[in-house]
């Protein structure tokens, strides 16, 4: 049987780990071993653990401190804060059973052990997690980056790269470029995934708002405020706080935020008391921050702090190879969020979208591609297309175009591979049928096929009897 699913067992007595280690091989699991918490950290530390059966005491050490430390994330590794932890104890207390379900813990056994109880128990926790999972792979999918182009190929791997550590992020790009779902990429594959993911638009907020916006307010702070209000700092507490258009934010501000990020502390406006947040800060920003900082209007220590891993959201014209695969997703969505049967995008549209420069970008793409949808008949073609669009002068440089004589295979880029093959045997028949003034005995002894298989094809591709001079009744 094939070892899967690491499980660590945490236990000081060896006799203990000796036993769960049979009972789990025998069921198939790999077993990694620790007898104390320091030795339990470095294994943690060391590779990818599954789920990890822990006891609560643990010689000198305490198994519940353990288990608060790992649910904090501090032993490294994006699984750790969402990893199962079934605890086990043969002096439990209520206080300890309390503790353990409070810090997160996913079951409490007592010793000693039932085998199938153990094992019954194991299975649902990693069941329980792989399900929480694919709810945010889900999730993560709402929110897809797509394209292949060479940039885009090097922004996914800066993302794999930063994502599962705790630095902090700058993304830079034009508006439209799609920064939002860069951070949100990095939120869903980090180790405060199962947490909030907090947008704050640094330029919609009034600058006399935004201090109890971000950091909340005790009753009586200011006129109007009513009542106490917990601030999206809090709010994001052990997820993400995404601060969108930082470059628009207040000086005053500036240095609150950046207090948080120095101490990991924040007070209310109006308020004495001290909050401790643990979230990750990730920034966004349309402009130059250098040019920012040396004009006065940026915080030079802020900027520091934020600037950890720089990211680049690239301009829709640095990978216009991927307007064809871009607009076909958005096709596709917006015919469902509106309930249309999909419609289908003539080459002629696409290859005149895949030369226009964009200087709005994905968001102005999108924004066509939904009118597109919303005023076209089934097929969208150049008919449908807005005038500025069809007077644009096409920007791609010549030397990308195919050669002369050759399939223009960008063109069906947003297709799949079985409506492709169908989209080029429509063209290629009706190519034939012209050819051979719609005879369908002439077009089928030509194409090498049977009649009746010729007419079959012709209507399972929709290639309607209206479109020829019927000469072959």
């Amino acid at each position: 049987m094939r070892a899967e699913h690491p499980i660590l067992v945490v236990d000081d007595e060896k006799n203990i780990r000796r036993t769960l280690r049979m009972v789990l091989e025998g069921e198939g699991y790999e077993v990694l071993e620790a007898g104390g918490a320091a030795e339990a950290r470095d294994v943690a530390r060391a590779g990818r653990v599954d789920a990890v059966i822990l006891d609560v005491m643990l010689g000198a050490d305490s198994g519940l401190d353990l288990l608060e430390a790992l649910k904090r994330g501090e032993l490294g590794g994006e699984s750790d804060r969402d990893v199962p932890v079934i605890m086990i104890s043969g002096q439990a207390t209520l206080a300890d059973a309390v503790r353990a379900t409070r810090e997160g813990a996913f079951d409490f056994l007592e010793k000693p052990l039932d085998r199938d109880t153990l094992i019954l128990r194991l299975r649902n926790a990693l069941e329980l997690r792989s399900k929480s999972r694919e709810v945010a792979t889900l999730r993560a999918a709402k929110y897809e980056m797509i394209g292949d182009a060479p940039v885009m190929q090097e922004l996914y791997r800066q993302i794999a790269k930063v994502a599962p550590t705790k630095g902090r992020v700058l993304i830079t790009g034009e508006s439209g470029t799609g920064k939002e779902l860069i951070a949100r990429a990095i939120h869903d594959a980090s180790a405060y995934a199962r947490g909030a993911f907090v947008k704050v638009n640094c330029a919609a907020i009034p600058p006399e708002l935004i201090e109890s916006e971000l950091f909340g307010h005790e009753r009586g702070a200011f006129t109007g405020a009513v009542g106490k209000k917990r601030g999206l700092f809090e709010v994001a507490d052990g997820g993400t706080m995404f601060l969108d258009e930082i470059g628009d934010m207040s000086l005053e501000a500036q240095a609150k935020v950046l207090r948080v990020l120095q101490t990991g502390e924040l007070a209310r406006v109006g308020g004495e008391r001290t909050i401790k947040v643990d979230c990750r800060v990730i920034a966004a920003t349309n402009k130059d921050l250098d040019k920012e900082v040396a004009a006065g209007r940026f915080r030079d220590d802020l900027f520091f702090r934020l600037n950890v891993v720089p990211l680049r959201s690239p301009a829709l014209r640095e990978r216009i190879e991927d307007v064809p695969r871009l607009a076909a997703a958005f096709v596709k969505q917006t015919c469902r969020e509106n309930g249309f049967r999909e419609k289908r995008l003539l080459p002629a549209v696409v290859d005149r979208l895949a030369t226009y420069s964009w200087p709005g970008n994905v968001r102005e793409l999108r924004n066509v591609i939904e009118r597109l949808v919303i005023m076209s008949d089934d097929e969208i073609g150049e008919r449908d297309l807005p005038p500025y669009l069809l007077s644009a002068p096409r920007t791609v440089a010549a030397a990308s175009a195919p050669p002369a004589g050759s399939v223009d295979l960008r063109a069906y880029a947003g297709l799949s591979l079985r409506d492709f093959r169908d989209e080029i045997e429509r063209e290629f028949l009706r190519l034939k049928l012209d050819e051979l003034d719609w005879n369908i005995s002439r077009t089928a002894v030509a194409l090498g096929i049977e009649r009746t298989n010729l007419h079959k094809r012709l209507r399972s591709l929709g290639i309607e009897r209206g479109e020829r001079n019927d000469k072959d009744k």
